[in-house]
């Protein structure tokens, strides 16, 4: 069976590689389609080939041109005529076409236009609501061209329901379990590079964006602080919003120097070393489907801090310390004993790095996701 999976941004590149992998050695002949590699990848196919086929132009001219609004531009424009005028060899002459991102979704519809009728369409929906309803023209027309797609998979009832709701038929939505991952193991350098903590650390790692509460998760570290309670707190990723003024806030109240900053593209190695170097992960998620940077996670055996959002609604009691998604006080509350108790924070570390132990595989992933291709297929 010939797979095209493609991630044109590589939004996923961790779990591309993982999926492939694991299909490919269930005797799939997979491809992955996504941008040229930056340093900060850390793919290397095992089983599976991997080409460059969207962004060539904007990422050869990204590191002169910087990621501000003319690079977007630029972005878009290269895209919308890749999708619409571009080479399809690789997709077209594949049994199956699995997209696993759809970047700019008005290009996309040119797309996947193009392939129908022709390879079986198959795309993953890691959330609901596109881009948690944050991305403007990026996400519009998005639930459209889900009816393009043979079938949808998600990774929970959660996300399978909403969908239900939007008028998907469920016959075409498999429900497939995200299992845990790993990042590229932090070598001796990287942790070196990483301050050791002077206090309990709150780590929030990945891209900073709006839905993700940073905002709630200042907001409740301030309160402890100012109650007494010393802990660090560091925010390590990549921001997609202005948070100059959150900076600020901490910094007007005196507790600049319990913040850590680490931002930017952080290499898998670097935010590895963050999370070996941390005592709590939050996650304070005012709404989500799914999280990878919880399940990078897990294997750390760190306690877990999260929203009552998506997925961390349905973990069992005690593997994550959960509060009310959207509300500050209540991540306040959740975080008052972590930080004061060693013994709480090594309760919770045991109970997640059991949970991620029991979890499916990646095997049993690739399996099922196979086996939907077989179906269509027949």
């Amino acid at each position: 069976m010939k797979v095209a999976m493609v991630d044109p941004s590589l939004f996923t590149g961790r779990y591309d590689d993982n999926l492939c992998a694991a299909m490919a050695h269930e005797g799939a002949n997979v491809t992955l389609l996504g941008r040229p590699m930056r340093d900060t990848d850390a793919i290397a196919p095992c089983g599976y080939r991997y080409r460059p086929r969207f962004f060539a132009r904007s990422e050869a001219v990204r590191a002169r041109l910087g990621e501000g609004r003319g690079f977007r531009l630029l972005k878009a424009a290269e895209y919308a005529a890749t999708c619409a005028l571009g080479r399809l060899d690789g997709m077209i002459d594949a049994d199956v076409v699995h997209m696993q991102w759809l970047p700019l979704a008005p290009a996309d519809r040119l797309l996947l236009g193009r392939l129908r009728g022709k390879p079986v369409l198959v795309h993953t929906v890691h959330n609901a609501d596109a881009y948690h309803a944050d991305a403007g023209v990026q996400g519009r027309g998005y639930r459209a061209m889900l009816d393009m797609f043979d079938a949808l998979v998600v990774h929970g009832d959660t996300t399978r329901a909403a969908l239900v709701g939007q008028g998907v038929d469920p016959r075409r939505v498999l429900v497939t379990p995200h299992p845990p991952m790993r990042l590229a193991p932090a070598a001796p350098v990287d942790l070196e590079a990483i301050p050791d903590p002077a206090l309990p650390r709150l780590l929030f790692f990945g891209t900073l964006r709006p839905y993700k509460g940073v905002d709630l998760l200042i907001d409740a570290c301030l309160s402890l602080w100012r109650a007494g309670h010393r802990f660090e707190l560091v925010l390590a990723g990549k921001p997609f919003m202005d948070v100059a003024p959150l900076l600020a806030r901490v910094k007007q109240a005196g507790f600049a120097d319990r913040l850590i900053t680490d931002f930017g593209f952080l290499k898998e190695q670097r935010l590895d070393a963050h999370m070996a170097k941390a005592d709590v992960m939050v996650f304070p998620y005012r709404h989500i489907d799914s999280s990878g940077a919880f399940l990078s996670a897990l294997h750390h055996g760190k306690a877990m801090a999260v929203s009552d959002a998506g997925m961390f609604g349905q973990l069992p009691n005690g593997v994550a310390a959960r509060a009310r998604a959207g509300s500050a006080a209540a991540l306040e509350q959740v975080l008052l004993p972590l930080v004061g108790d060693a013994g709480a924070r090594q309760d919770y570390g045991r109970r997640a790095r059991a949970y991620g132990e029991a979890m499916g595989s990646w095997k049993d992933m690739a399996r099922t996701t196979l086996a939907l291709y077989g179906t269509l297929l027949s």
